[in-house]
């Protein structure tokens, strides 16, 4: 597994609680592609969303995405965890 940041560019604001349900929407359908979100951040007045992710590929973590509510991220990009 590794770690993965997404990004959404929406052409519109974005609200929290609309994230919060996609975001439970991604929980509710990750296990069966091996992939687990862990935790996202937006700017709701620029349409960005920013997920972290921990899967076997981009491909399976946009998989979620894609099967839970279709909104694929834009960019993915494979990261590691500073402390």
């Amino acid at each position: 597994m590794a770690l993965f940041m997404d990004v959404h560019n929406l052409p519109d604001a974005v609200t929290m609680d609309a994230v919060a349900a996609a975001h439970a929407a991604d929980l509710a359908t990750q296990d069966a592609h091996g992939v687990h979100y862990l935790r996202y951040w937006v700017d709701e007045a620029r349409g960005k969303i920013f997920c972290l992710v921990d899967a076997g590929s981009a491909e399976a973590a946009n998989t979620v995405h894609r099967e839970a509510h279709g909104l694929v991220a834009d960019e993915i990009y494979p990261v590691a965890e500073g402390f």
